[in-house]
């Protein structure tokens, strides 16, 4: 079962907010067993970005990156903090980190220093813009990242300022990547022998989420204009407005133009030569999208869904979130699972879209820790810590 793969594999998660945490989660769907670090007294600071927030008290935000792991935490003020943090590091197979570069060298947690202490370590550390003279002590947010790297100003109405995406997805993009950096760098390890580091800057991947729209620019020296729902390459494919709500309609090729036409009852859109090829279609698109536009208008969303279903046509209504958990697509795709808390209790979770088939009622899933919640068990269990010694460093304001 692909949630088995990486069992074996240890991370320790001493990343905060989303980019780093998203990482270690999906290490952890994959079966790796995953220490998250934080604050004894401050935590992730996701944990207070509500409300909502769950019955237990976690935030959603939290709860959305986080599921999977073991909580521990560390004072890394103190030098204790520190030697605990290390002993972590030195038994670890992957290490996720976005301390700032100034924190990273006052903690000793610099790639080369744990590569030094641990060679066969993945280090991975993310930052915001690396680690670059005049950027690299910049802090790296996912609203700034997404005005710097182009996304903005890709994104949005036509005519009306530019926009952030909806979620924070600067942060998501990174994590995916440093997940494929991860199980590279484990694949290098084992050809090797020995470990590697990994800079991975926001605004890079940022940039590589560009794609298409950043490529026009490099291919052609042109700065495309935002597009609000429409496509820079692609027409007729946007929103369109319904009688009775709103449809997206994703003509993708000639061969669904002609088929959308037909399914449409005008077949002479789809005979006129000036709209055959998709060149055309965008070329033209300011003669074409308001005919589009007129024809989606004289029926409801549910009528179109079914005609151009029949048609081979992709299109999709505009669910909210509660529209789509109430879905029977979620419920084929079961989207939502249940993770367990310590005691017992569920919560309900978006599920890893990484599990194979039959295994989504096969694996139990646990629930994103408490602060501090494995504190204990990981410091007794792998630094071979007594339960006293715990109890002093805890009373001391260590863990």
């Amino acid at each position: 079962m692909i949630g088995q793969a990486l069992a074996g594999v240890r991370v320790l998660d001493a990343s905060r907010v989303l980019a780093g945490p998203f990482a270690g989660q999906i290490l952890s769907d994959l079966g790796a067993e995953v220490i998250k670090v934080e604050d004894p007294a401050l935590g992730d600071e996701t944990r207070g970005w509500g409300p909502p927030f769950a019955a237990e008290g976690l935030s959603a935000y939290f709860e959305s990156a986080n599921r999977g792991k073991q909580g521990v935490t560390l004072n890394l003020k103190d030098p204790r903090g520190k030697v605990l943090l290390h002993a972590l590091a030195a038994r670890s197979d992957v290490v996720l980190q976005n301390f700032r570069q100034e924190s990273a060298v006052a903690l000793g947690f610099g790639a080369r220093e744990l590569l030094a202490a641990n060679p066969r370590l993945v280090s991975v550390a993310i930052s915001g813009y690396g680690t670059g003279p005049r950027y690299g002590e910049r802090a790296g947010y996912d609203f700034a990242v997404q005005g710097l790297s182009g996304l903005m100003a890709m994104t949005g109405p036509v005519d009306g300022p530019p926009c952030k995406v909806g979620v924070a997805i600067a942060d998501v993009v990174t994590g995916l990547y440093a997940v494929i950096a991860a199980l590279a760098g484990l694949k290098e390890r084992d050809r090797s022998g020995q470990g590697l580091m990994v800079d991975l800057a926001l605004i890079d991947c940022a940039v590589a989420a560009t794609v298409n729209v950043a490529q026009a620019y490099l291919s052609s020296g042109r700065q495309p204009g935002r597009q609000g729902n429409a496509h820079l390459q692609i027409v007729p494919y946007e929103l369109f407005a319904t009688a009775d709500g709103f449809l997206v309609l994703a003509v993708g090729n000639d061969g669904q133009w002609r088929r959308f036409c037909h399914a449409a009852g005008r077949a002479d859109l789809g005979a006129d030569p000036r709209w055959g090829k998709n060149a055309d279609r965008v070329r033209g698109r300011a003669a074409l999208v308001p005919e589009v536009a007129a024809v989606l208008k004289t029926r409801p969303t549910a009528a179109w869904q079914a005609s151009l279903d029949a048609a081979g046509v992709p299109n999709g209504p505009v669910w909210t979130a509660r529209e789509l958990f109430e879905s029977d697509l979620a419920a084929e795709r079961k989207l939502k699972i249940s993770a367990r808390r310590a005691d017992g209790s569920a919560v309900d979770l978006i599920k890893s879209p990484l599990w194979t088939e039959g295994e989504a009622q096969a694996r139990a899933v646990a629930a994103p820790p408490q602060k501090g919640e494995h504190t204990t068990a990981v410091l007794t269990g792998l630094l071979g810590l007594t339960l006293a010694e715990v109890a002093r460093l805890k009373a001391e304001g260590v863990v």
